[in-house]
């Protein structure tokens, strides 16, 4: 019984270790492309904006 709970257990840390990867390639990836996420969001509010006088 305790191999099994020791099992699950060492699931669960490797589950969090997985997470945390993910967010640290994400957060890199914005921080590298910080210019071109701040571009496209301007450039699409601002079409939103201009259609959106229109109606």
């Amino acid at each position: 019984m305790n191999l099994l709970k020791e099992l699950w257990m060492e699931e669960d840390a490797v589950g969090v270790v997985e997470i945390i990867l993910i967010l640290v390639v994400l957060i890199g990836l914005v921080i590298i492309f910080k210019e071109q996420l701040t571009s496209l969001v301007q450039n699409i509010l601002s079409k939103i904006t201009s259609q959106s006088n229109s109606i």
